[in-house]
């Protein structure tokens, strides 16, 4: 049995893994923290696991959790996960991390966009970037996963295979994406509660979220050359889900049919990605509680302009979903396993 360890329990990521991991027969859950509800049993924060009334949230101390688990998820703010594994990969442990601290290579970029120091650089060299679809087989070998942000998940993996084929101009890329509220965390903000966000809809961090380096990087490393992109990101008034639609030029002439079997072939054998059949596009209802991402594709004839639609849930493919499928392909568990779940409908 694998032994597993959540530091950040209480947090909707570490929230979806323990209601993941719930059905996991291969792993078992040995400790969870939160520092604002420690002491408290899971189920008495969160009724409806009450499968975990026996695991108690306890406060972060690395020397007391250092050597309790084979593998360690890390689902706490930004900044805060550079330090738990460091001592954590010092004591020969593997780690997932959910934050951005490990994603982002180059660390004046990091420090930069996230406004933090970054107390170990060099490994940000070690850090395997946790896309399956992109780097599996670096993914079984590595010992610290830098799990991918949720919005550049549902852009880097349409965008993939037209890059590799250099059927678009990457100078062209326009990416708009649209996200739940829980894509901003479990916390208390006035812009984020409830009569805010109902019945609106709004652009928020233009040309300046977060997750512009992370989604620029990648491309850069699927083409072999830095390149920039527009990102402008919206607030969906849902509780979980991302739509992206993104826009580029073709350097050549296709078909929509085209560019979908091109979609198809790439991702054949990948278990989590779905390519919608022509004439049809994702909705975030086909993904909500999932670990799958939907993929649809249309030419524009008229502006020679290849346009994609991904969706996926913020929360699973977009985080914690990903982070058990990266614990899985490392530890040669079935890739699948406790993330076949079917969109809740409706």
């Amino acid at each position: 049995m694998l032994k597993v360890f959540i530091c950040g329990g209480s947090g909707y990521t570490g929230c979806e893994l323990l209601r993941i991991l719930a059905l996991h027969d291969e792993v078992q859950i040995v400790g969870v923290t939160s520092e604002k509800s420690a002491g408290m049993a899971v189920s008495e924060l969160f009724p409806a696991f009450f499968k975990y009334k026996d695991l108690r949230f306890e406060n972060l101390q690395i020397e007391k959790i250092k050597n309790r688990a084979d593998i360690y998820f890390l689902a706490l703010p930004h900044g805060k996960s550079q330090q738990i594994a460091a001592e954590l990969l010092n004591n020969g442990k593997r780690v997932i991390d959910l934050s951005a601290d490990f994603r982002i290579k180059d660390v004046q970029i990091y420090e930069q966009w996230y406004k933090t120091q970054h107390m170990f650089p060099h490994l940000l060299k070690e850090a395997v970037y946790g896309l399956p679809e992109l780097y599996r087989e670096k993914i079984k070998r590595g010992r610290l996963i830098a799990n991918p942000g949720c919005y550049p998940t549902s852009v880097i993996i349409p965008l993939y295979p037209f890059l590799k084929r250099d059927l678009i101009d990457p100078e062209t890329i326009i990416i708009d994406s649209k996200s739940g509220v829980s894509g901003a965390g479990r916390k208390a903000e006035i812009t984020l509660s409830y009569c805010e966000v109902n019945e609106d809809f709004r652009a928020y961090n233009v040309a300046k979220h977060r997750h512009t380096p992370e989604i620029e990087q990648e491309l850069s490393f699927i083409l072999g050359r830095n390149i920039k992109v527009d990102f402008t990101t919206h607030l969906l008034p849902l509780n979980r889900g991302i739509l992206s639609t993104i826009y580029a030029n073709l350097n050549k002439s296709i078909t929509t049919r085209e560019a979908l079997e091109i979609l198809e072939e790439s991702y054949k054998d990948e278990p989590f990605i779905k390519i919608m059949p022509e004439g049809e596009v994702p909705a975030i209802k086909y993904i909500k509680g999932t670990n799958y991402c939907y993929i649809g594709a249309i030419v524009n004839q008229r502006t020679n302009r290849l346009i994609l639609i991904s969706a996926l849930d913020n929360l699973i493919k977009g985080a914690s979903g990903q982070a058990v499928q990266n614990m899985n392909i490392i530890f040669g568990i079935e890739e699948t396993k406790a993330l076949n779940a079917l969109a809740l409908s409706p």
